[in-house]
């Protein structure tokens, strides 16, 4: 069984005056003014909330395929889903990322929409094409344009607590999207309760990378400091393909640095290559964030991958993903992330939870 292991001992590669700076209380408060570490420290309640249902009635049409409309962490708990059941599916399920559905959609296509503002021009264009094909239309969201479409077709809402942080919503999204997958009979009704079962060992594991833990014994602020001044890379086989995608998307918007991932055994086929170039020394921290549940040639291809390519890139830090089951893992591993890059913020003095250009963008598009 893969374990991780705590990196202190390498102390070498570790500023001691970065390594003061993540354990001061001071240092913390000022660069995390919103209190992003506190709301991440409490990401392992999402996965026993109770989810409220609106309009839970549905005509129980035939489902023939399953497409989920939605930007960020919205799409990337759709990606989580699939995986989670991978083995019990029994239709097609897309994700789209942008204004229109695939072509096929229609009467018995379930489109879940899903937007935390209720407002993301994108998945909101997408619903009003569901809504004008009379698809089965569900509405993930916590107000805005989406639940006022929702509520006006008497489609079924799942409701976001308004209360909750969008930037750090995903699990519970997650959560919903299970929940409704439930009510239309394409997931196993158990698949909601285990998701519950998982809040006592995940509380017991973020404990461990709160800010109040010393970096000697802290394995998120370690990670952190790894890619000090670097570009993060992330690698991860198709079982935890999300996790990987959850890292890099938290590097951007908390950490406000580009990061980069891609999967094994894809990787192997072109970007392995791309590494063998000139300069030898590069700017990028490698991380392969490994589960012992990938397929042995997928796991085999990581040990291979990082020792043809010693020399010509950094050595790959590998972070076992811890869990039971693929559910344990897949939530594990993004929790983890998020504790890393908001101890990647800290270090880039950057606010994790602001998004500024974000939000100048948008008002552009306006």
């Amino acid at each position: 069984m893969l374990t991780y292991t705590i990196l202190y001992h390498s102390k070498r590669i570790f500023r001691k005056g970065v390594v003061t700076m993540l354990d001061d209380v001071n240092v913390l408060k000022q660069r995390d003014r919103s209190g992003a570490l506190a709301v991440v420290a409490d990401i392992y309640r999402q996965v026993a909330l109770d989810v409220n249902l609106v309009d839970s009635e549905h005509d129980n049409r035939a489902i023939n395929n399953i497409v989920v409309a939605g930007m960020g962490g919205s799409a990337l708990a759709a990606e989580m889903a699939k995986i989670i059941l991978r083995d019990t599916l029994t239709v097609p399920f897309e994700i789209v990322r942008g204004y229109e559905l695939p072509n096929y959609a229609h009467e018995n296509t379930l489109v879940i929409a899903s937007s935390f503002s209720g407002n993301t021009e994108e998945t909101v264009a997408c619903v009003e094409e569901a809504i004008k094909k009379s698809c089965q239309v569900v509405a993930i969201t916590s107000g805005g344009r989406l639940k006022d479409l929702a509520t006006g077709s008497h489609a079924m809402l799942g409701l976001i607590p308004a209360e909750s942080e969008a930037r750090y919503g995903m699990i519970y999204n997650l959560r919903i999207l299970l929940r409704v997958l439930v009510e239309f009979g394409l997931a196993p009704k158990n698949i909601y309760e285990d998701m519950a079962k998982c809040e006592a060992w995940l509380h017991q594991e973020s404990e461990l990378w709160e800010k109040d833990v010393p970096i000697e014994r802290n394995y998120a602020k370690q990670l952190a400091l790894l890619a000090l001044g670097k570009t993060p890379v992330f690698y991860a086989g198709p079982l935890m393909a999300p996790v990987a995608y959850k890292w890099k998307i938290s590097w951007n918007e908390n950490a406000k640095n580009v990061a980069v991932w891609n999967t094994l055994p894809e990787f192997s086929h072109n970007e392995f290559a791309g590494w063998t170039s000139h300069p030898v020394e590069k700017p990028f921290a490698v991380f392969d964030l490994v589960s012992e549940l990938e397929n042995p040639r997928v796991l085999k291809r990581f040990d291979i991958s990082d020792r043809l390519l010693s020399g010509r890139r950094p050595k790959a830090t590998v972070v076992p993903i811890a869990g039971k089951g693929v559910m344990e893992q897949l939530l594990w591993g993004c929790i983890l992330g998020e504790f890393v890059s908001v101890y990647g913020a800290v270090l880039n003095n950057v606010d994790p939870t602001r998004l500024e250009i974000v939000d100048k963008l948008k008002k552009e598009l306006a």
